[in-house]
Parts: structure tokens; sequence; C-alpha cells
């Protein structure tokens, strides 16, 4: 048996008719510019970005490698998948971050699965990575962009105010989680 839980989150929207902020990247890092040879390196750093997160929870799909590489694969091959705005981000030991960009209906930029890997988290690098897939959006002459947060991610819902993004939207996603009692039961 299961119990659901309900994991707040907020639709947030970003007019880019502004100047956005200069990006500073730490000294050692780079970025590397989307290239369909790459999606099984953004899936394995979305892994390490997600995979022990409360998004994992949320979508079940960044708690596993196969999961990460199935969605990577499903975001690059929408008709929607805006390149300009995928990012992977290297640091001095390796890849630190990944982003990528979508469309919606009405042409807003949709940022998807923005992730910092733990061990370089603190370095401002979500904001980089948002500012650059943001430049991303403006050079394909997106005006508006969004994304979903879950609401106990506060360093992230944090980053996304300190740059102008605003809720518009509350959403509740309902989980499946295993009942307590049952948890290692078969395993």
């Amino acid at each position: 048996m299961a119990n659901v839980k309900y994991f707040k989150r907020h639709r947030m929207e970003l007019g880019l008719g502004h100047l956005l902020p200069q990006i500073e990247l730490p000294t050692g890092f780079s970025w590397i510019a989307w290239d369909d040879s790459l999606l099984d390196r953004h899936a394995e750093v979305k892994f390490a970005c997600f995979r022990n997160e409360t998004d994992a929870l949320v979508f079940p799909s960044l708690g596993s490698r196969t999961g990460c590489r199935d969605l990577m694969a499903a975001i690059r091959y929408r008709p929607e998948f805006c390149p300009q705005a995928t990012w992977l981000l290297s640091g001095p030991d390796g890849l630190a971050g990944t982003v990528q960009g979508l469309f919606d209906e009405n042409r807003f930029g949709g940022i998807q699965n923005l992730g910092v890997v733990p061990e370089y988290r603190g370095l401002r690098l979500g904001r980089a990575l948002l500012l650059q897939a943001l430049k991303g959006f403006l050079t394909v002459g997106v005006r508006r962009a969004f994304l979903e947060v879950t609401a106990t991610n506060g360093p992230a819902v944090h980053t996304y105010r300190a740059l102008g993004f605003r809720s518009c939207k509350t959403l509740y996603r309902a989980v499946e989680l295993p009942h307590p009692d049952t948890v290692g039961v078969g395993l």
C-alpha cells in the first residue's frame, strides 16, 4: 500500500525585455554549447545533480541514470527543443552543471532541469546557468521565460526571485510514496 505526498511547486515567469546581468564564472569554469554528441553527458550530469534530491521523488526519472537518459532524449527530440538555451558547465574537475531549454505553445522559453553537481554548489553556478539559458532564448527572439521549482528548494527559489522571476501559479504534484511499513520488503 502506498501513501500520497503532495509537493508544492511554483511556476515562475520573467519578461526578457530588460538587460540581463553579466555572467561571471569562477576561474577554471567554462561553457559547453549544445551538440547532439553531448546528450549522454547532459544525462549523466543531470543524474549527478538530482539523484539524492527531493526532485527525484517528485520526478522519478531524475533518480536513475536510465531515467535521466530517457528524459534527456525526450527533451532533445521534441520539436520545441531550444539548443541555444541548452548548456553544460565544465569545472576544474569535470562537469559541474546542466540546463535545457524548450519553447511552449506561446513561444515562451521554458527552463528545464537546471542543476548543479553537489560538490560545486554555493559558487553561484546555478545563477550563471540560468542567465546563460536566458541569453540563449534572447538570441532566438524569446521575450518571456518560465520555469517550475519545488517550493522547498530555497536556494533555487531565492536565485530565481533575485533575478526577477515572479510566481504566477502554485501547483501541487501528487507522488505515491511506498508505505513506511513496506520499505525494504522484498528488496
